[in-house]
């Protein structure tokens, strides 16, 4: 047993009225431990309940980053290529069960126009046990799985396009996965995973969330972390994905003190108010393919609003009806597909 980190189970284990949140050096010691597992089984899974609980502070939220910083996986840039932009797309690991994914477009999307794109996360995990993303570029021809890290970052700067894969590139965190299960409910870590960047220098973090207080939170914890760009996105099941279903609340950070909300409804740029509902793994996939290869699809429609909306976003267009017509064409002239192609005879070799 460590004392040390019984102090920290004390600390915000001990009610409403006596609990206290850790510091953020505190929290950061505390994330270490649990990762590198010097605390007992018990303590892990007391120390996550009771977290989970509580609810993380911005402080302790910075705190475990500084943690993943120290002892996770962190991509770079060639010096030559420090001028480009980097997104990171924050999505929860346990993935997908109710409506189809179009990240792995809007990703291709943005790399087809010179935007590098990391995504992060594992295999079907608690508590949803969703399709997760991982599964998904598989099925698109992009085995992301049997890569080192070594090679992870040769193929990021030759394509700008990768993804961080927690059971071969951070086995840390990956131990931590079963306690997902033992205790039914995401772990704080799981807040941290949506605002994580394996990324070395300053990126363009894309988080999805699903109740307010955690944007709020988000907000502050990019302040105490010297974040220079920011989206936040109340996306499909906690994701990056905007919705058509229902108006897309976003939350816009810059290096500029200021935060700008934007409420998107579809039907104002033309596109039906719907999401397309998953009916299996291979359904997915397909709808994926045939939207990439450029044909008409149900997935289509969600696919340019994204695609367009990060375009805009991530400022290669002046304004949103350009990034709408941008995706649109790229997808339809083949481009986005002829990128796919490219990136997998690249990780192909």
């Amino acid at each position: 047993m460590s004392e040390i980190f019984r102090k920290f189970i004390q600390k915000v284990g001990s009610g409403v009225h006596t609990g206290e949140n850790l510091t953020r050096t505190e929290a950061q010691i505390a994330t270490q431990m649990l990762l590198q597992q010097e605390a007992t089984p018990a303590q892990i899974g007391a120390f996550l309940i009771a977290h989970r609980i509580k609810r993380p502070s911005p402080e302790e939220l910075a705190g475990m980053l500084d943690a993943y910083d120290r002892l996770g996986p962190q991509l770079h840039l060639d010096p030559l290529q420090s001028d480009k932009s980097v997104v990171v797309l924050g999505t929860p690991y346990d993935g997908r069960s109710r409506t189809v994914p179009v990240t792995p477009i809007t990703a291709l999307i943005l790399a087809t126009n010179g935007i590098s794109v990391i995504s992060h996360g594992g295999e079907v995990m608690p508590t949803k046990y969703g399709i997760p993303l991982v599964e998904l570029w598989q099925g698109l021809g992009l085995d992301f799985t049997q890569l080192s890290l070594v090679q992870t970052q040769h193929y990021f700067q030759k394509t700008e396009l990768t993804f961080i894969y927690l059971p071969t590139h951070f086995p840390l965190a990956h131990a931590l996965i079963p306690y997902r299960d033992q205790i039914g409910k995401r772990p704080p870590l799981a807040t941290v995973e949506l605002i994580w960047s394996p990324f070395r220098e300053n990126a363009h973090i894309i988080a999805g969330f699903v109740h307010p207080p955690t944007e709020e939170r988000f907000q502050e914890t990019f302040a105490l972390r010297g974040v220079k760009q920011f989206t936040t996105i109340k996306g499909l099941e906690g994701s990056c994905d905007l919705p058509c279903s229902r108006t897309a609340i976003i939350g816009l950070g810059g290096e500029q003190p200021t935060f700008e909300r934007l409420l998107l409804n579809c039907r104002d740029y033309g596109f039906a108010p719907k999401d397309v509902p998953i009916e299996s793994k291979n359904q997915v996939i397909e709808l994926l393919q045939t939207t990439i290869e450029g044909k008409p699809t149900s997935l289509k429609n969600s696919a340019v609003f994204n695609g367009g909306f990060y375009l805009w976003r991530c400022g290669t267009c002046e304004t949103l009806a350009d990034g709408f017509e941008q995706a649109e064409a790229m997808l339809r002239q083949g481009k986005v597909a002829e990128k796919l192609q490219e990136i997998i005879q690249v990780y192909k070799g």
